[in-house]
């Protein structure tokens, strides 16, 4: 819970602030933008809400946060309750945002997928009533993909209460040591058809990518939406082998799909050319100069 004692100076009056316990994870600057910006190595609250809509999102990003660093000097407990039944944030075609992002891993995103052969769960949320009981009526979760091994969390808790199957890669077992189906290898793989499993190392060395109906890619930490620069961005420090990173993003270009959903970072959709087009140009912006 945040503390109005250590709340940031670069806030501006008003009902919404964030206080020094910020790791500056993103959260909140993706959900409620025009809120939220980073100031100094923290978020800060730049802009206090000013209608319905507005308010609603600052609401979710308070309990997004993973940390617990945004609070309110009067809470609305509907409004906070419409926010805490927002989630799972239903972006398009059955995918979903968990929101209830977990300090575990830094605060990154995880989704939710619902299909009527077994809903998947990618990377974890943290393990709370409101999302274990949203996916209870959902159906259930029947696998849990985990892009890499910093992004596990509560992974084990979920699978543990719904009886699902958790996957992760060889190169990032040591994080999910007794997970029920170990990816091997640099290929793809086709798990239904309309599942694909891309390994993308870099980041990691066991870092993976999946691909949804030809139209979600859900990337980890190998690839996100630079909201600020308007392009796809990649990680350019904590990177496993950064010539490899570049010949996995490489990779991708071969598959075709609209949305880049990530862990850290922004998600976007694009037409499917012109995210092709972001990809080719990211490359060539990573490419090591001759």
């Amino acid at each position: 819970m945040a503390d109005q004692t250590k709340r940031l100076d670069s806030n501006v009056v008003g009902n919404f602030y964030v206080d020094a316990t910020c790791i500056n994870c993103d959260t909140c600057r993706q959900l409620a933008p025009t809120s939220f910006e980073e100031v100094g190595g923290f978020s800060a609250v730049t802009q206090q809400p000013t209608d319905e809509g507005h308010t609603h999102q600052a609401y979710q990003a308070l309990l997004a946060c993973p940390v617990g660093s945004i609070g309110t000097e009067h809470s609305d407990k509907l409004r906070m309750q419409g926010a805490m039944a927002s989630f799972p944030l239903h972006l398009e075609g059955g995918v979903s945002y968990c929101g209830f992002n977990s300090e575990k891993s830094f605060g990154a995103n995880s989704f939710f997928i619902e299909h009527p052969d077994g809903n998947w769960l990618v990377d974890s949320p943290r393990y709370i009533k409101q999302l274990v009981e949203t996916f209870e009526r959902k159906g259930g979760i029947a696998r849990i993909f985990l892009t890499h091994k910093d992004d596990v969390a509560d992974a084990e808790k979920y699978a543990a209460h719904f009886g699902a199957k958790r996957m992760i890669h060889q190169a990032d077992v040591d994080a999910a040591p007794d997970a029920e189906w170990i990816i091997e290898g640099g290929d793809s793989i086709q798990v239904t058809p309309q599942f694909q499993i891309i390994p993308v190392p870099g980041h990691t060395a066991g870092s993976m990518a999946l691909l949804y109906k030809n139209r979600f890619l859900f990337t980890g930490d190998h690839l996100w939406w630079d909201s600020a620069q308007k392009m796809l961005g990649a990680p350019q420090r904590l990177v496993w082998r950064k010539r490899v990173l570049v010949e996995s993003i490489q990779k991708l270009i071969d598959y075709r799909f609209e949305w880049v959903l990530a862990g850290h970072g922004d998600r976007t959709r694009l037409p499917a050319d012109e995210m092709r087009a972001q990809l080719q140009a990211l490359v060539e912006r990573r490419q090591p100069a001759t």
